[in-house]
């Protein structure tokens, strides 16, 4: 709880951020290790993950102070909710040239092919995926697994942004980051499509719309986890997303999600708001579960303990 309140008060190291520098650690190995083939992949990744869980052992033993220092590191959140504030006040006052230079910070897709709904959409469907990825999922493994979980999702996360696409480079050699990322996000996506469904009233949306979209229009999407994530966000602002989606690599023609018109500015900024609220919801959900987890770890040890006497 206080990494995320370290968060909210100072969002993201401006230098020297620790992520910034586990990335420019991965592109030194990746010249060392990169094949084009699955296994030398899977190794690159094996090691640089096991090696940020390793460190998250060891800055854990700092106690609480450690684990602060640890979660700010790893939470984008309120970075993410800034800059989807300032696409929205870049849009409203018709700067489309400034919304284009801020998107980036967002997403990989083109802006320049991108008029104000477009932009509007991309930038609400990042806020959408990355309040999952930003957020709820090192939250969850750090209540699952401490400074470890929280360390080691990030290098997965990070990976994967860095590694895991489809291209002629990265389509085998990438290939694991993606799956292992695919598999970390599991449980973290679905949490965070019910906490955007319970956060749908406080934007005037339902709870149901959300589960709803979900439930029909998330398997569509080429990402298991990302489709709920944005699925979720689409009904409970009673907007439709997917679509014609470019990228510098070419153009995808992604499932429809949700019912309704078009997201607007306005849609943006309600996207903005219950991203705050899921944030704080899986704040407080990975405090109870790292309470309830470090209770059955006592209980299991206190019961080795009774069988050895015994």
């Amino acid at each position: 709880m206080l990494g995320f309140a370290a968060d909210r008060l100072f969002a993201d190291p401006r230098r020297f951020h620790p992520v910034a520098g586990f990335g420019q650690l991965a592109a030194a190995t990746e010249s060392l290790t990169y094949r084009d083939q699955r296994p030398a992949g899977a190794v690159h990744a094996a090691a640089l993950i096991a090696g940020a869980a390793g460190a998250g052992l060891l800055i854990g033993r700092a106690g609480v102070l450690g684990t602060a220092a640890a979660t700010w590191t790893v939470l984008g959140g309120t970075s993410l909710v800034r800059t989807g504030t300032r696409m929205a006040d870049h849009l409203d006052a018709g700067d489309l040239e400034g919304a284009r230079a801020l998107l980036p910070s967002l997403c990989g897709r083109d802006p320049a092919s991108l008029d104000a709904d477009g932009l509007a959409r991309a930038a609400l469907e990042s806020i959408a995926e990355n309040t999952s990825d930003a957020t709820v999922a090192p939250l969850f493994w750090g209540g699952v697994a401490g400074v470890p979980g929280l360390l080691g999702y990030r290098a997965v996360n990070t990976l994967d942004a860095m590694i895991g696409y489809r291209n002629e480079r990265y389509l085998r050699f990438g290939w694991a980051a993606a799956r292992i990322d695919d598999l970390a996000n599991l449980v973290p996506a679905r949490a965070a499509g019910l906490l955007t469904a319970a956060a749908a009233p406080t934007v005037g949306g339902r709870p149901g719309d959300a589960i709803r979209a979900w439930r029909r229009d998330a398997k569509a999407h080429p990402s298991p986890n990302a489709g709920v994530a944005e699925a979720s966000m689409a009904g409970a602002l009673g907007v439709q997303l997917g679509g014609r989606t470019e990228y510098p690599h070419g153009v995808e023609n992604r499932p429809v999600l949700g019912a309704g018109p078009a997201p607007t500015t306005a849609d943006l900024r309600r996207a903005v708001r219950i991203s705050a609220a899921v944030q704080a919801g899986a704040a407080i959900s990975s405090a109870v579960l790292a309470v309830a987890v470090g209770q059955l770890r006592r209980d299991l040890r206190l019961s080795r303990l009774r069988g050895s006497r015994g």
